[in-house]
């Protein structure tokens, strides 16, 4: 019985993805983010990221930066699932 209290105190966290952290911003601000400007704002705090194995060397239009507000909400959602 201890046994499993340990390993259970021992399991790592969920990873949190960014169709949780959408489905968070929808619920609480009622607006939705794209995933572009989530990794924008990951980036920009130097969080580690994830090589995509579909990214292009480079972009045929400009990539457009997050809002204040959205930056914001952003934050708030990292902060809720404890990634910074």
């Amino acid at each position: 019985n201890n046994i499993a209290q340990r390993a259970e105190a021992y399991k790592p966290k969920p990873r949190t993805t960014y169709k949780m952290i959408k489905e968070y911003i929808v619920e609480k601000y009622s607006f939705n983010v794209h995933t572009a400007y989530i990794a924008e704002v990951k980036r920009g705090l130097g969080l580690p990221m994830y090589d995509a194995p579909n990214a292009v060397e480079t972009l045929k239009n400009p990539r457009k930066q997050p809002t204040p507000i959205q930056v914001d909400a952003i934050k708030d959602a990292l902060i809720h699932f404890e990634v910074i």
